[in-house]
């Protein structure tokens, strides 16, 4: 099964497509943290997350999107434009067929190391002990994509008969 799995953000937007192999090893297929410019339009910022979604999807075809829930900070106006970016997510999910999936932090941090209260130096330490990254990551974001993407695979998306029953449509 191949996921794209995203870290949700308008200013960076973490992206990561992850596959599992047959014997079960988790592989990166690629990685990158997507920025936008701040001088852009918040309207020209979401459309670029929408064009680059649409571009990595038709390039990777994944079989599924995963993100992290949203959870509020106390910046109501970067909640929202989170929010909105996380729409143009579902969007394009919904377009392209894709099953979508959402964790909490909790989760992720349980996936990657086994507590759902380990902190970010944890979880970054852990993931390149799970999957090989041949490549110099320079932001959070990419990392948390990744993670994110692990959670998936580690079977906490869908029950298997949900993924049986997509395999079947497909």
């Amino acid at each position: 099964m191949r996921v794209l799995a995203l870290d949700p953000g308008y200013e960076r937007l973490g992206i990561a497509v992850l596959e599992k192999n047959i014997g079960g090893k988790e592989q990166v297929i690629f990685s990158e943290c997507f920025q936008t410019a701040k001088t852009e339009l918040f309207i020209n910022r979401l459309h670029a997350v929408g064009v680059e979604l649409r571009k990595i999807i038709t390039e990777f075809l994944p079989e599924a999107v995963a993100i992290e829930s949203l959870f509020f900070t106390n910046n109501q106006k970067t909640a929202m434009h989170v929010a909105e970016v996380r729409g143009v997510i579902m969007y394009e999910a919904a377009n392209h067929g894709l099953l979508f999936s959402e964790f909490t932090p909790g989760q992720i941090k349980n996936a990657v190391t086994g507590d759902g209260r380990a902190d970010k130096k944890q979880i970054f330490s852990m993931i390149p002990k799970l999957v090989k990254i041949n490549k110099k990551i320079d932001f959070d974001d990419e990392y948390d994509a990744i993670a994110i993407g692990l959670t998936f695979l580690a079977g906490q998306g869908y029950p298997q008969a949900q993924l049986a029953a997509f395999a079947q449509k497909k």
